[in-house]
């Protein structure tokens, strides 16, 4: 698998549309255990982030990320700003000067995302957040590596694995930001922030699945 800079350009713009179709969802499970505005706010910076990227030229795959990192942390308030931002920033610190990448590269570097996403946000898995989502699917993602698989089968695994723990979500209870105020009443409801995680390692599999 080789993956170049439209190819990740393209992705984005479909993470960016994905959100859009689910502002309201993702806005509805905030509500339940949150500020209510995770759908709005994360539209609104991948909304930002779309016209950057429509509107300028790229030379690497680091430089997209990084205008995708730096627009998010500007217009995407409370915390998904700065922890997508920082997503996204590490992994364009990764891929700097790479016009494309294979397969390890991409792990190393969705690696560097989700190390990124664990020290800005003083946390780990298990703790009914975004990384609840992220780790599972890097993991799967390695292992996939380590095996040799063929990459549209990682994605598939990857995807698979993110849609299990996004339901697992609802069986902990919230032990970081607003939702952890709440305690045993986070119980039973989805982390917004791990589903709008899905939506990341969802998109990455249809467009090598040949969906988007």
């Amino acid at each position: 698998m080789t993956v170049n800079s439209e190819m990740v350009k393209t992705i984005v713009l479909n993470i960016a549309k994905t959100i859009e179709e689910n502002k309201q969802y993702l806005t509805d499970l905030d509500a339940a255990i949150g500020d209510g505005d995770h759908g709005s706010n994360l539209n609104k910076g991948f909304l930002k982030a779309e016209e950057k990227l429509n509107s300028s030229e790229f030379n690497t795959i680091g430089d997209i990320l990084k205008a995708v990192a730096t627009t998010l942390i500007s217009n995407v308030g409370g915390a998904s700003g700065p922890l997508y931002g920082t997503f996204f920033l590490k992994a364009g610190t990764f891929a700097k000067d790479m016009k494309e990448m294979d397969f390890k590269d991409f792990c190393n570097m969705f690696e560097a995302g989700v190390e990124g996403v664990k020290m800005r946000g003083k946390s780990d898995i298990n703790e009914k957040t975004m990384l609840d989502v992220l780790i599972p699917a890097l993991k799967s993602y390695k292992a996939s590596l380590d095996n040799d698989e063929e990459c549209k089968d990682a994605f598939k695994k990857a995807v698979d694995i993110a849609k299990e723990r996004v339901e697992f979500t609802k069986t902990i209870i919230a032990t970081k930001g607003r939702a952890s105020y709440l305690g045993e009443r986070s119980l039973g409801h989805i982390d917004p922030g791990a589903m709008s995680s899905f939506y990341i390692v969802e998109a990455i599999y249809l467009y090598f699945k040949g969906e988007n």
